[in-house]
């Protein structure tokens, strides 16, 4: 019987997958075009818990489509468990997408929570949120709590992904909580059973 993949593992198939594997982008674009969507996002629904709904949609949307390039170039199979797949997102999907690693750690006893911490986040380049936007509840980067929910639905897990902390509204940290709300049935389309 094989062992589960250690965390150093996961960051080296990371970075290989990071260096030979994935079609690079110019940072500062990506960044610019994010922030673009935001302030349009804002525009349109003047209310930040309306463009947070919207960004983590959008996530979740994006993160059912990523999931399958991410199985694809990284050639990982299934995760022995939820720790398994906290290293596997953190030190190999987000390696791959956006090059970084948040760190995982905060465990619940029950190991069904756990934190990713961001030393640095890409989408929050050249980025200084107006008062309003503090005050209002905006979680500039929301989008990643979709696109968790979305990759880990399409793999049989549901979960809760929400913003605890960031750097950009003034906190020391910028902190995910990831907690798993139960395992999915593997569902047959209907008419291909």
């Amino acid at each position: 019987m094989s062992s589960a993949p250690s965390a150093k593992q996961f960051k080296a198939l990371g970075e290989e997958v990071w260096k030979s594997k994935v079609e690079k982008i110019n940072a500062e674009l990506f960044t610019l075009t994010y922030g673009s969507l935001v302030v349009q996002l804002v525009k349109d629904y003047e209310d930040y818990s309306e463009v947070n709904k919207q960004l983590e949609q959008m996530g979740y949307n994006i993160g059912q489509r990523l999931i399958e390039d991410f199985l694809a170039r990284s050639g990982i199979g299934r995760c022995v468990d939820f720790r398994d797949t906290a290293e596997a997102v953190s030190k190999v999907g987000f390696k791959m997408f956006l090059n970084i690693a948040p760190n995982v750690t905060n465990w619940s006893p029950d190991t069904k929570e756990f934190s990713l911490i961001f030393d640095e986040n890409p989408l929050t380049e050249f980025v200084e949120l107006p008062e309003d936007a503090l005050e209002g509840g905006l979680w500039y980067s929301n989008i990643y709590c979709g696109v968790l929910r979305g990759a880990l639905e399409m793999v049989q897990m549901q979960v809760e992904a929400t913003f605890v902390s960031d750097v950009l509204r003034g906190d020391d940290t910028t902190e995910i909580r990831v907690k798993l709300v139960r395992y999915l049935e593997e569902e047959v389309p209907a008419g291909e059973d």
